[in-house]
C-alpha cells in the first residue's frame, strides 16, 4: 500500500506543528511508523491522501456513531451555513438542542454548552467546588477527563500511551486537592471518603472507561459510588464525553440506572463539530453565572454550526429501533472477531459494551489502569501495523476504544475479519 503523499504530508506538518500533529497519539508514536493523512470519509469508510481506503474503527474517537457525511447531517449543515457561522448572541437552536439532552438525559435538569469535553470536565468540576464550598477532587487512574491541570493525573490515553501520564508544566500545588484512585475499587474511595470526605467536592469518572480501552465498571461500582458520596455529601460526576448517546439515548446512567448529580458530554453530542457540555439538577446549576456566582464563559459556545449538527444527529439517532440494531450488529462482529483470535492463539481479550469494544493483548480481564497497563504494547504494535496496511484504521494506542458506526455492516465487518485473522498472526504469541 503506498503512503508516499501521507510522509510528504506529515513531513511538511512536523515544520510547524508540534510532532506534526494537532493531538498527540495521532503521531502513531505508541505503534510505529507514520499517520496517514486523510482525505475525505464517507459511510463507514475513510480514504487517505494517496487514495488508499480504510475501515474505520475511530469514528473521530467516537462522535459518528451515523458515520461519515451521513446525508442528514451534511444537508442540515449546507443549509445552516448560509446564515451565519457564529454570533455570540443566543439562538434558538441552543435551546432546541438543551431540551432534546435535558428530555434524554435523566439527570440532567439543566445544561450549558461549552467547545470541547476538556472545557465540560473542567466547568462541572468548579461548580461541583461552588456548590458544595470543598476544594478536594477524586478521580480514578486511567480516566482521561481532557487536559485540565488538576485532572492529568494518571490520565490514560495520550498520556498513558506516551507513560508521561502526569505532564510537565503542570504545579504539584494545582493537582494537591486530586486524589487519584484506582478504576472498579469501591473499597479505596470508601477509605478515601472516611479520610477526607468533609472536603471532598466531588468524584468523578468515567461510568465506563474508554480511555485505558473499553473497561466496564464492576458490579456494583457505580451503585456503591452512588451511596457513598451521598453519604459524604459530595457530588458524583459522570464523564459521558464518550458514552452520552453511545449507549443509548440516556447513556451509561440510562443504562445502569444511576443518577449522577452532574453529567459532562461531548463527541456526539455535536455530530462531529467541536462540542462540549455540562448540567445536572437546577439546585446545583443554579451556581453558575448569571444566576449564581461561579464564573464560565465561551465565545464560540452554542455555536450554530455545532447546535445544528447536534440537532440533527440527535434526531436520526432518536429513531425507533436504532440503538437496538447498532449494538446488535456490533456484538455479532465482537463474537465473531473473538473467534479469529482464538484461532490465531495468543493471549487476546476482547472487551465490549454496546457499540464500544477494545483488543487487549493480554489473557486476564482488564479491570482497571493497572491491568490495562499490563498489556504487550509490541504485539498490538503489530497487530495495528499489519490491520493498517490491509486496509483498516484501528486506533494507534492500545489505551483507546474502537467505535462501531450505523454504516459499518457486512462488507467492512467481513474486510475486518479476514485483515484481523492476518494481524493476529503478525502479531504473535
Amino acid at each position: 500500500m503506498n503512503r508516499d503523499k501521507s510522509g510528504k504530508a506529515f513531513e511538511a506538518a512536523r515544520g510547524v506543528l508540534p510532532g506534526g500533529v494537532n493531538s498527540p497519539v495521532r503521531a502513531f508514536r505508541a505503534v510505529g511508523g507514520e499517520p496517514i493523512f486523510v482525505r475525505q470519509g464517507q459511510g463507514a469508510w475513510i480514504e487517505d491522501v494517496d487514495g488508499n481506503r480504510y475501515v474505520d474503527y475511530v469514528c473521530s474517537w467516537g462522535p459518528l456513531i451515523l458515520g461519515h457525511a451521513h446525508p442528514a447531517v451534511i444537508k442540515a449543515l449546507r443549509e445552516r451555513i448560509g446564515k451565519g457561522t457564529s454570533f455570540g448572541i443566543p439562538t434558538e437552536l441552543e435551546t432546541e438542542l438543551a431540551m432534546k439532552v435535558v428530555r434524554a438525559v435523566p439527570s440532567m435538569e439543566k445544561v450549558r454548552f461549552v467547545n470541547s469535553g476538556t472545557e465540560a470536565t473542567m466547568s462541572a468540576v468548579r461548580v461541583a467546588r461552588g456548590y458544595t464550598g470543598r476544594s478536594k477532587l477524586i478521580k480514578f487512574e486511567g480516566c482521561y477527563h481532557g487536559h485540565v491541570d488538576a485532572l492529568l493525573v494518571k490520565a490514560g490515553s495520550g498520556a498513558a500511551t506516551f507513560g508521561s501520564p502526569d505532564s510537565p508544566g503542570i504545579p504539584p500545588a494545582v493537582t494537591a486537592d486530586t486524589l487519584c484512585l484506582p478504576y472498579n475499587d469501591l473499597g479505596a474511595v470508601e477509605r478515601a471518603l472516611e479520610g477526607h470526605g468533609s472536603e471532598v467536592a466531588a468524584v468523578l469518572l468515567e461510568p465506563v472507561a474508554g480511555n485505558m480501552g473499553l473497561v466496564p465498571p464492576a458490579e456494583g461500582f457505580l451503585e456503591g459510588l452512588r451511596e457513598l458520596t451521598a453519604r459524604a455529601g459530595s457530588l458524583l460526576i459522570f464523564d459521558e464525553v464518550i458514552t452520552g448517546f453511545r449507549l443509548g439515548l440516556g447513556g451509561a446512567q440510562e443504562r445502569f440506572r444511576i443518577l449522577p448529580d452532574l453529567t459532562c458530554l461531548g463527541k456526539i453530542l455535536g455530530g462531529g463539530l467541536p462540542v462540549g457540555a455540562f448540567g445536572g439538577r437546577e439546585e446545583i446549576m443554579r451556581v453558575l453565572s448569571p444566576e449564581g456566582p461561579v464564573y464560565q464563559a465561551g465565545t464560540l459556545a452554542g455555536n450554530p454550526l455545532a447546535m445544528q449538527t447536534g440537532l440533527t444527529t440527535l434526531e436520526q439517532i432518536e429513531r425507533p429501533g436504532f440503538y437496538d440494531a447498532l449494538n446488535e450488529k456490533a456484538q455479532r462482529f465482537v463474537q465473531a472477531l473473538e473467534g479469529v483470535a482464538r484461532e490465531a492463539g495468543g493471549d487476546v481479550r476482547v472487551q465490549s459494551i454496546g457499540s464500544m469494544f477494545t483488543v487487549f493483548f493480554r489473557s486476564e480481564p482488564v479491570v482497571d489502569f493497572a491491568t490495562a497497563s499490563g498489556c504487550d504494547l509490541e504485539r498490538f504494535a503489530r497487530f495495528h501495523r499489519q490491520m493498517l496496511s490491509e486496509g483498516v484504521y484501528w486506533p494507534p494506542s492500545q489505551f483507546e476504544t474502537c467505535f462501531v458506526s450505523e454504516m459499518h455492516g457486512e462488507e467492512e465487518f467481513v474486510r475486518t475479519l479476514e485483515a484481523a485473522r492476518k494481524a493476529f498472526r503478525a502479531a504473535g504469541g
